[in-house]
């Protein structure tokens, strides 16, 4: 009997932290891995789905019609190097169209349901925002990853997701926690990196993975190509970090891997 999927929302509300680049290349790093992963695309930039090669002008069904009630999910989602469903620019009126519905806090969660037992682990990129979409997708997730700029203005607006999550644990979701914190652009050779790096541990101790996600060009350019970077520069140092990563985040979630691929 197939297991319930792991659903992993990555959140910031500031925006410019790699949350996008983090769900492509640990949901593909995990697919490479044996698992069934489903990324959900919440931003209206539509980042992700761009990201993975789709051409968001031409969409007949986003993630928009799926909240509002006029899709189910199954309908809209692409088969890329990973399932995703996608966004599209009207989603920025998602929460206007929500406002008035009673359970709108829930909406992106029922949608989910009928896709639990098909895939092994489902990413939820979110807005740079703690707006509504943010609060569904906490609402539907067993956890949230944080992706962090490794700068102390970055670290300051931690707090202020705590107090959402608390909000959410409290009113939506008593099991929501934070799995996971990823230092991300960090660069070890400055001072300031390696100090916010310290804060980070100091202040969350174990929560904060291991790897710490570099800066490298690669990552703007694998989204040119409509690639992650695991699969535009395999074997380069971006695609080792996520690896990394896919590992850390399996143990901690209790995901069952293959063999290693291409370690």
């Amino acid at each position: 009997m197939s297991r319930e999927a792991r659903v992993l929302a990555l959140a910031n509300q500031k925006g410019g932290v790699a949350k996008t680049t983090t769900t492509v290349n640990l949901g593909v790093a995990l697919a490479a891995k044996g698992l069934r992963v489903l990324a959900v695309d919440l931003d209206p930039q539509s980042n992700l789905a761009m990201s993975q090669g789709i051409d968001v002008e031409r969409l007949e069904g986003t993630m928009y019609d799926v909240l509002v009630g006029r899709a189910a999910m199954r309908d809209i989602i692409h088969p890329c190097e990973i399932d995703v469903a996608p966004a599209g620019i009207e989603l920025a009126g998602a929460e206007l169209a929500l406002s008035a519905t009673i359970g709108r806090e829930r909406a992106l969660d029922r949608a989910l349901r009928p896709l639990r037992d098909e895939y092994d682990l489902i990413l939820l990129d979110t807005p740079p925002s703690l707006g509504l979409l943010t609060i569904n997708a906490m609402t539907a997730a067993h956890g949230v990853i944080v992706p962090v700029q490794c700068e102390y203005l970055s670290l300051r607006g931690l707090a202020q997701l705590q107090g959402t999550i608390e909000q959410v644990r409290e009113n939506l979701n008593p099991d929501i926690t934070i799995r996971g914190i990823i230092p991300t652009m960090y660069d070890g050779r400055t001072v300031h990196g390696r100090e916010a790096v310290d804060l980070l541990v100091q202040s969350f101790g174990d929560v904060v993975y291991d790897v710490r996600i570099g800066k490298t060009i690669r990552f703007a350019e694998a989204p040119v190509r409509g690639q992650s970077v695991m699969s535009y520069d395999p074997t380069g140092q971006a695609a080792r970090w996520y690896r990394a990563l896919a590992r850390e985040v399996a143990a901690r979630e209790g995901l069952p891997l293959a063999s290693e691929v291409a370690a």
